[in-house]
């Protein structure tokens, strides 16, 4: 039998939705272990005054496997 946990995590990235996951994941993967899977819960973007998106934000869960 096995035991996941799951945590929520904030990440942003100026390159792109796609860049601030794997920046997220890849950060939290420092401390974390086991990480099997995430989900992108809420997805925000800043803008400039004429409306060009300047940084994507992620809100997601993460879970992993405990020991």
């Amino acid at each position: 039998m096995s035991v996941a946990k799951i945590i929520e995590i904030s990440s942003s990235s100026t390159k792109g939705l796609e860049d601030a996951v794997k920046e997220g994941l890849k950060k939290t993967a420092k401390t974390v272990k086991h990480i099997k899977g995430a989900w992108v819960n809420d997805i925000k973007v800043l803008t400039d005054d004429k409306g060009a998106v300047t940084e994507w934000r992620v809100n997601m869960r993460v879970n992993f496997v405990i020991e």
